[in-house]
């Protein structure tokens, strides 16, 4: 995990606790379940919707966006504000955004895998091998 990823966990203090993991190349970044962003090369973007986009279009900040079979394929999430890595109020103000638009989404929460159900979810029963019949 990059410092830049670990990092967050400092910025977003005042929002509450959030959780980062690996995807896709890059990192998500969780509150209460929800994903409230992703990070792709070192470089936050925030989840948006209709509700929050006039926060980001005031301040220029564009859409995540990947390629796809040539084609340009923007997602819910844009970039970050500078500010919010300087002032803690600021990246909760923020966080908060990024979370109400992960709920408005209406997408359920990310349940928690337990230890232990992560390993039964991985097992596999026995295979018992039938007899042949005999000719």
């Amino acid at each position: 995990m990059s410092a830049f990823v670990q990092s967050l966990h400092e910025v977003f203090e005042r929002l509450g606790r959030i959780e980062t993991r690996r995807m896709f190349g890059g990192h998500g970044v969780w509150h209460e379940g929800r994903m409230i962003a992703l990070v792709a090369k070192d470089t936050l973007y925030l989840k948006a919707d209709a509700g929050s986009a006039e926060h980001f279009d005031k301040l220029n900040l564009p859409p995540f966006t990947y390629v796809r079979e040539g084609k340009a394929m923007p997602m819910s999430y844009r970039l970050a504000p500078a500010d919010l890595f300087e002032d803690r109020e600021e990246a909760a103000l923020w966080g908060r955004r990024a979370y109400e638009a992960a709920l408005r989404s209406g997408q359920p929460p990310k349940k928690k895998k337990t230890a232990a159900a992560a390993g039964k979810a991985t097992r596999k029963a026995p295979v018992k091998k039938k007899k042949a019949a005999p000719l």
